[in-house]
């Protein structure tokens, strides 16, 4: 008898066959993911005593079923939880306003017939508040779903937004701009940011042309080109920067919505969605490489051209988004690692849902920042680091790993 064709694995296949016999997972090593444990004849894990009972609906513990309708109503309560959060936020200031003022400020910037409110409510709402808000909304996306992505293509469970160097190239652009007056009349600071965090990574690139893209590489070639990068804009800053001029830059690189108009709304809100859909597109390549190069192309994946492309991905998304409001930190660090542990490691489930939550988050943090020491503001990076660090012991110490 001719022999039959073997199977089509994917990766996904190999995240959750098990988890439907057993519903028990164990952490790659150095990955941190998690993989689902095959159980030994009889129902058991391979350990003598300890068996386990199959979980109806394949679902990992923490994590909702892959199949059915409670995936789709989490989303949906994650989608008006999102909602709710910008809502909220608009009203939240110095200066309240309510829901009247927000939905009579919305119907009449829609044409609608409605009174309109009187133009310093208006302009607060609509020119200051909204777009803020929005630009929180959509750069904690970013760099959430940045933070994911990063953590599968280098199985780093520490890898962030700005492994790349990014970050440091858009900060040295920007202080360029404003220190040296370099482009000064036609890039402005978020021009001169931007083409800084593009130039770093084209040298990323460059230095990693002979080497190749393996994952342990880019991790340390994108430290150095950030150290690079970071020392540059100490040394304008000290050799030309006046001390208003620094006191300035240093609160830009910290991070502020404050700079949030509506024309860098318009970029982010065209940028994010793309990058979002690619990253999504991507999905299965992202479960293959969460175990690594080997595993990864024996599935089929194109290691090196998926790669490529990722990182192309995460670093126009974070370039966007660092030129546009600065470095904020912990976003795309904290924010995959506690979704992953509510929905489980598959990235067509676990990229939504983390752009969703780093949505929220950096909505209610930026409001937090607006009040917590009012009327003076705090950039938001600083309120994301002092949040972060705790909610990051927290997730290591739920993993078991501290």
């Amino acid at each position: 008898m001719p022999a039959e064709p073997p199977a089509r694995v994917s990766a996904a296949d190999l995240l959750l066959p098990t988890a439907r016999e057993s519903g028990r997972t164990v952490e790659t090593a150095g990955s941190g993911h998690l993989i689902p444990v095959r159980p030994a004849p009889g129902g058991g894990t391979g350990r003598p005593g300890k068996a386990t009972e199959p979980r109806p609906g394949g679902s990992r513990p923490g994590g909702p079923r892959s199949g059915g309708p409670r995936p789709l109503l989490l989303l949906l309560l994650s989608t008006a939880t999102l909602v709710g959060s910008i809502a909220a936020a608009v009203r939240i200031g110095t200066a309240d306003t309510g829901w009247t003022d927000l939905a009579r400020a919305l119907a009449t910037h829609l044409g609608l017939d409605v009174e309109p409110l009187p133009p310093l409510v208006d302009s607060l709402i609509w020119d200051l508040r909204l777009p803020r808000v929005l630009m929180a909304a959509l750069v904690g996306a970013s760099l959430a779903v940045c933070g994911t992505v990063l953590q599968a293509v280098t199985r780093n469970a520490l890898a962030d937004p700005y492994l790349l160097g990014v970050s440091s190239g858009a900060s040295t652009g920007a202080v360029a701009v404003v220190v040296l007056g370099i482009g000064a009349s036609t890039l402005g600071v978020t021009g001169g940011a931007l083409v800084g965090a593009l130039l770093s990574f084209a040298l990323l690139l460059l230095l990693l042309r002979r080497t190749g893209l393996d994952s342990v590489r880019i991790v340390l070639t994108g430290v150095v080109v950030g150290q690079l990068l970071t020392a540059l804009t100490s040394l304008i800053l000290m050799a030309s920067a006046d001390a208003d001029t620094t006191r300035a830059v240093t609160h830009w690189l910290l991070g502020s919505m404050a700079p949030a108009r509506w024309n860098t709304v318009v970029v982010c809100a065209i940028v994010t969605p793309l990058g979002l859909t690619v990253a999504w597109l991507c999905s299965s390549a992202l479960d293959g490489l969460a175990f690594g190069t080997d595993t990864a192309a024996s599935l089929g994946i194109g290691v090196r051209h998926t790669r490529m492309l990722l990182l192309v991905v995460t670093a126009a998304l974070t370039a966007v988004a660092v030129a546009t409001v600065g470095a904020i930190g912990f976003v795309g660090l904290i924010v995959p690692h506690g979704v992953r542990f509510l929905v489980g490691p598959l990235h067509r489930v676990l990229l939504p849902y983390a752009a969703l939550a780093g949505a929220v988050f950096l909505v209610w943090t930026d409001a937090l920042a607006r009040i917590a020491f009012a009327p003076r503001e705090v950039p938001v990076g600083v309120i994301t680091a002092l949040l972060g660090v705790p909610l990051f012991l927290l997730v290591l110490r739920r993993r078991g790993e501290l």
